[in-house]
């Protein structure tokens, strides 16, 4: 029963949350040293890793296997960048949803390729999607699939002109490391 409710849950990083509630949350000094060199080399082993944090080769292992297993690494594939595989138009739409219907909601943007990303939200709407078109013409047919559902009572769309700061996550790593000034009393 417990491995059938862990199954069915859609969310990778509830499932690690939920499997593993026991495991520490954050990364220490170690950690935040090898992702910043995970991220310069991406295509570094765990031998050359361990060669650049001068540690050993089953440190890097473990912390790697743990970092996988918390859910702090979720993945090492490419970055893409959404504009240059074609699809030059990012929208940002928020959804009103009727109250009951957010799991079939969700279950119908899964679906639709162009819907890359969606949050539950707190605010005047409940749903925020990023949503990546080839035109605006691509983004009126995906809004138009988008509506198809049960469930929604309201969107607002915002397209988005220029990228002015891209998805980004290394900035905390790298804040993790660097050395805090000192109070002075």
């Amino acid at each position: 029963m417990f491995r059938q409710q862990v199954d069915n849950m859609s969310d990778d990083l509830a499932k690690t949350m939920y499997i593993s509630p026991m495991l520490p949350i954050g990364i220490d000094e170690l950690d935040a040293r090898l992702l910043l060199a995970l991220s310069e080399t991406p295509r570094a082993g765990v031998m050359e890793l361990a060669r650049q944090l001068q540690v050993a080769r089953g440190t890097v292992q473990a912390r790697l296997d743990k970092l996988q297993a918390r859910g702090v690494v979720t993945g090492f594939g490419p970055d893409l960048h959404v504009a240059t595989l074609g699809y030059e138009v990012t929208a940002f739409v928020t959804m009103e949803i009727a109250q009951g219907r957010l799991d079939d909601v969700i279950a119908h943007l899964q679906n639709i390729p162009e819907v890359i990303e969606a949050h539950s939200t707190t605010g005047p709407g409940d749903l925020h999607c990023r949503i990546a078109a080839r035109t605006n013409e691509h983004l009126q047919a995906v809004l138009t699939q988008v509506l198809e559902v049960s469930g929604i009572a309201r969107t607002t769309t915002q397209i988005a002109l220029t990228e002015q700061i891209r998805f980004r996550v290394l900035p905390l790593v790298e804040q993790l490391v660097r050395p805090r000034p000192r109070r002075q009393r």
